[in-house]
């Protein structure tokens, strides 16, 4: 079980995305917009950040340029998955040069969001 912080504004995707997280007993806090985004984290440190890229008020991509820079190394390295309809030529390479640490076209599969939550949370824990 994470601590996982769902930046996400469209209805639809934060009910599929929503289900399939809590599924697996996550604990998430849905986060409407890069406003309330960055609010949050000046008090909270998930495990965790899905990330649409297109919010309303600071766009995501503020979002994650502000955890990069962030004066608290837990936001410097936080993972950040970068859910996005930006899925053009150079897209990917632009998305994760400006901090995300995975890149994930939408629509996203119920299946395809598991197992991406799946491989970054396993890669956070620490070798036995």
């Amino acid at each position: 079980m994470a601590h996982i912080a769902l930046v996400e504004d469209n209805p639809h995707n934060q009910t599929i995305f929503l289900a399939v997280l809590r599924r697996r007993k996550h604990r998430v806090d849905l986060l409407p917009d890069g406003e309330q985004a960055l609010a949050y984290f000046r008090d909270h440190v998930p495990d965790l950040v899905l990330l649409d890229l297109s919010i309303p008020k600071i766009d995501g991509w503020t979002v994650v340029r502000t955890l990069r820079a962030s004066d608290d190394p837990r936001l410097r390295t936080l993972p950040v998955v970068a859910l996005t309809a930006h899925a053009m030529k150079g897209d990917r390479d632009r998305v994760l040069a400006a901090g995300c640490d995975r890149y994930v076209p939408k629509p996203v599969s119920p299946r395809a969001l598991d197992r991406i939550v799946t491989e970054v949370l396993e890669a956070q824990r620490p070798a036995a």
